[in-house]
């Protein structure tokens, strides 16, 4: 039987701690509603890049995606849903004032449905006084409202802690997605089968924000092993992200994204090559580099040749054309990767809309970011990964 959740929203609520709980959860076929006080299915929430640099005392806000709500907060019955989902960030503040938020958020609470509230989104439980006797973490700055609302404060011994006490999931911060969504999976019913997988991601500066993370966090969600990776970086170094939105201009538009840490180094990557099940290639201004690399376009000749899963998206098929990849291959990408694709011998499937994405054999390739649900599903498809309810 197939689940239902919302997801609690409000302006300025942090960009990774939406969007990655949203797209995973439908990617394992979960149906998931995003409301907004005042706001109805159509309309927009501003989001906020939240992130702490090893130098400051906390984190530091700029702007995120913008976020389209599909449901109307008013028209909402929370007896349909089986669970609720809290993103953090600034919008949790003004959201825990709201009255209608709380009734909500108690409902929920006195059926014993799961509820996973991640970071500043705690501040609504207090305030919703559900808190009170329960296990709870938090970003540790709402640690003195939690513990005065009457939680047994679990202080986070880092930013990917997560606590679990009853229908109650409780996080720190994004980092700690894989546990936090695997977590309410789980108190949704649902298993996890076929995850013992390794995965490697190809990694740039200047890639797609959404589209290195989101399915990132997803497979470690599911279980998966996820190597990140990128020429001339070592492990524990960083790639600068960019924020592609679609802002009304002819084309979409670049913001500075999070700073997205590598986990594993370029050349021992190489080196264990047999190890790996799948590869991942987000879009991004990262490609038009990374083609240039040989090393990178012989990686992607050898999962190619030996049929291994390979999901690409937006302009990362700029590198598969230059691999020499697509010859014969039904492929979308964002539509102004056309010519590569077509150049690059490619059978190209219009974007129409621009969810779209196509399997072909080995071959998984998505528009943009807002298929990342199709692109997920479709990966896990040929890795042998399922999630049932």
């Amino acid at each position: 039987m197939g689940r239902q959740v919302l997801i609690l929203c409000g302006d300025f609520m942090e960009d990774y701690e939406v969007m990655v709980p949203f797209q995973a959860l439908q990617a394992f076929g979960v149906s998931v509603d995003s409301v907004c006080p005042g706001k109805k299915a159509g309309e927009a929430c501003t989001t906020a890049v939240h992130e702490r640099l090893p130098h400051e005392q906390t984190y530091r806000e700029s702007r995120g995606h913008n976020f389209t709500l599909n449901a109307t907060f008013d028209d909402i019955e929370a007896s349909k849903y089986d669970g609720l989902v809290i993103p953090g960030g600034r919008a949790p503040e003004y959201l825990s004032m709201n009255e209608s938020v709380l009734k909500l958020v108690c409902k929920f609470s006195e059926s014993g449905k799961p509820i996973a509230s991640i970071c500043h989104g705690q501040l609504i439980l207090a305030a919703a006084d559900v808190l009170r006797g329960k296990k709870c973490t938090a970003y540790p700055a709402v640690k003195p409202v939690a513990v005065a609302a009457g939680a047994q404060w679990v202080e986070p011994e880092s930013m990917a802690a997560c606590v679990i006490d009853g229908n109650l999931i409780t996080g720190a911060t994004y980092m700690g997605h894989p546990e936090f969504i695997r977590l309410f999976v789980q108190a949704l019913g649902g298993t996890i089968t076929g995850s013992d997988k390794n995965i490697l991601f190809l990694c740039g500066d200047y890639m797609e924000d959404y589209e290195v993370i989101v399915p990132f966090q997803s497979l470690e969600a599911l279980g998966c092993k996820v190597d990140a990776i990128c020429p001339s970086k070592k492990p524990g170094e960083t790639c600068p992200t960019a924020i592609h939105d679609f802002e009304g201009q002819q084309t979409y538009s670049e913001k500075p994204g999070h700073q997205f840490t590598l986990n594993a180094s370029f050349e021992d990557a190489l080196a264990s090559y047999s190890s790996y099940h799948g590869l991942v290639i987000p879009g991004g201004r990262a490609p038009e580099y990374l083609a240039l690399h040989d090393a990178i376009l012989g990686l992607v000749n050898q999962f190619m040749k030996d049929k291994k899963p390979v999901a690409s998206i937006c302009h990362g098929q700029q590198i598969l054309a230059a691999a020499g990849v697509l010859k014969g291959k039904k492929c979308t990408a964002y539509p102004a990767v056309k010519l590569n694709v077509v150049l690059g011998g490619g059978e190209w499937m219009e974007p129409e809309p621009i969810d779209r994405c196509f399997t072909d054999g080995n071959l998984v390739t998505g528009a943009a970011w807002p298929g990342h649900p199709e692109f997920i599903s479709h990966l896990m498809a040929l890795l042998g990964i399922k999630v049932t309810f």
